[in-house]
């Protein structure tokens, strides 16, 4: 029986099915602020609240395009990686309760020398059926997968 390769690599684009769930939660959060009885002082903060969350999240976790978009994630000798246009490849450390469920793929993550965890979302549509695939396998049965970057 051959080895497993260490070596893995995938990088991904914005996903038409996550802009669409991001932008239906937005409209249900708008309308429900525009529905309920509120102050207007307070119901103007919430919807300035949402469009700024919007204005956050879109180019950054969503349409992929803002520099420090992740758009990739890799493993070779040095551990995980993930990859953005402003910071090229960084050590990562991937934790437990990532989930690689066969729409989406979540992965939670620490950069190397921070305290924070992050997450990011890899839907079904945002790579090849085959790589989603091959990506889901080894984020479930990788060797060392919580490991800290060396």
């Amino acid at each position: 029986m051959s080895s497993p390769s260490k070596h893995f690599e995938c990088r991904w684009q914005a996903s038409r099915l996550l802009l669409a769930v991001y932008l239906a939660a937005l409209a249900l959060a708008l309308l429900t602020l525009s529905l309920i009885d509120l102050p207007h002082w307070a119901a103007a903060l919430g919807v300035l609240a949402c469009l700024l969350h919007a204005a956050w999240v879109l180019p950054r976790q969503i349409l992929l395009s803002h520099p420090g978009a992740v758009t990739g994630l890799r493993r070779d000798e040095e551990g995980w990686q993930l990859f953005s246009r402003r910071h090229g490849w960084m050590p990562v450390q991937l934790r437990p309760d990532s989930l690689a469920l066969p729409m989406v793929v979540v992965l939670r993550f620490r950069l190397a020398g921070e305290r924070r965890a992050r997450g990011l979302c890899v839907p079904m549509d945002a790579l090849p059926r085959e790589l989603h695939r091959r990506l889901r396998v080894r984020l479930k049965f990788s060797r060392r997968r919580w490991a800290a970057p060396e």
